[in-house]
């Protein structure tokens, strides 16, 4: 069967369409996305303008369109914290789920984070034992532990790379003192949830996911030892450090044609950078692997548990 995901996040309206069957790993068949940065859209009382919520339903209906287009036999949408923390978000919700003619599944920053783990435990197998898991959205970074399927331990703070930009860099290219800013509020934000990462064993491997992450592998990383080009990167803390004042000292225009920064992440990629840089350094990380599975084949995973395949077609 065709299923589609639907992942309203803070940056982008992304819809995947896959081929799923018992036993077998999702086999992806479309992409379409739509870039929307949605922080740009917060008014000052924390709420989606009105233009941005013109702009969501547009994005909205044309996946929509799209999912139709192929035929996908059951469309889950899903929204993380753009909507989910918006002063509106109850009109917001509304808005959406009339565009989509469906319900809209709301994530809260545990389950997003739950969700991005098991698509990760999934990609890297039983063998990688304890994971640790950072990723980094428009208005969140999560971050899970464990050994398991479920980790151990999940959370999500606010300093998603949009949110960050609005907060902390509104200049352009911004200055060090509010790169400084930002780095010490990351870290302090990360202070409330550091002692139940830190209670865990060391894990086997840590992991980074989300396209921030990619971005940043691609353009300060390396590749694994025996991989070539950008199946499998590596993303070292201390060239991530190193590279920081560069990117705060370009203005984003100049910022795209650097290797592996597409122009929709340019604005907020300086943002980006510092908040991995901090979860990394409190965290005691040195270098993480980056995996291409998260949120969207987490939710593709846990639904494709929960069929009843009898009597189903593959």
């Amino acid at each position: 069967m065709r299923l589609g995901v639907l992942d309203i996040g803070s940056n982008t309206v992304h819809m995947l369409a896959a081929d799923v069957r018992p036993g077998g790993r999702p086999l992806a068949k479309t992409s379409d996305r739509t870039v929307l940065r949605l922080m740009r859209y917060l008014t000052p009382d924390g709420a989606i303008s009105e233009e941005g919520v013109v702009a969501l339903e547009a994005a909205v209906a044309q996946a929509r369109r799209v999912a139709d287009n192929e035929k996908v036999d059951e469309l889950l949408a899903t929204a993380t914290s753009a909507v989910r923390d918006a002063r509106n978000g109850g009109d917001v919700i509304a808005r959406i789920e009339a565009a989509l003619g469906q319900p809209l599944q709301v994530l809260d920053g545990e389950t997003e984070a739950e969700l991005t783990f098991l698509a990760v435990r999934r990609w890297f197998g039983w063998s990688a034992g304890q994971l640790l898991l950072l990723d980094i959205g428009g208005g969140s970074l999560e971050i899970a532990a464990g050994a398991e399927e479920m980790p151990d331990a999940a959370a999500s703070v606010p300093l998603g790379a949009g949110r960050m930009t609005v907060q902390f860099l509104p200049n352009d290219p911004p200055g060090e003192e509010d790169v400084e800013r930002l780095r010490a509020h990351a870290k302090k934000t990360l202070a409330a949830v550091l002692p139940q990462f830190l209670a865990l064993p060391r894990p086997d491997h840590v992991v980074g996911s989300s396209k921030a992450i990619r971005s940043l592998a691609r353009l300060v990383g390396y590749p694994a030892p025996g991989w070539s080009g950008t199946d499998r990167m590596l993303l070292p803390r201390a060239s991530l450090g190193s590279w920081i004042p560069r990117l705060a000292r370009l203005p984003a225009s100049a910022r795209q044609e650097l290797p592996g920064i597409t122009p929709d992440r340019t604005f907020q990629i300086v943002a980006a950078a510092v908040s991995l840089h901090a979860a990394m350094t409190v965290l005691d990380i040195d270098e993480l692997e980056v995996s291409p599975w998260a949120l969207r084949e987490g939710v593709l995973l846990r639904y494709i548990e929960q069929l009843n395949w009898s009597g189903t077609r593959s």
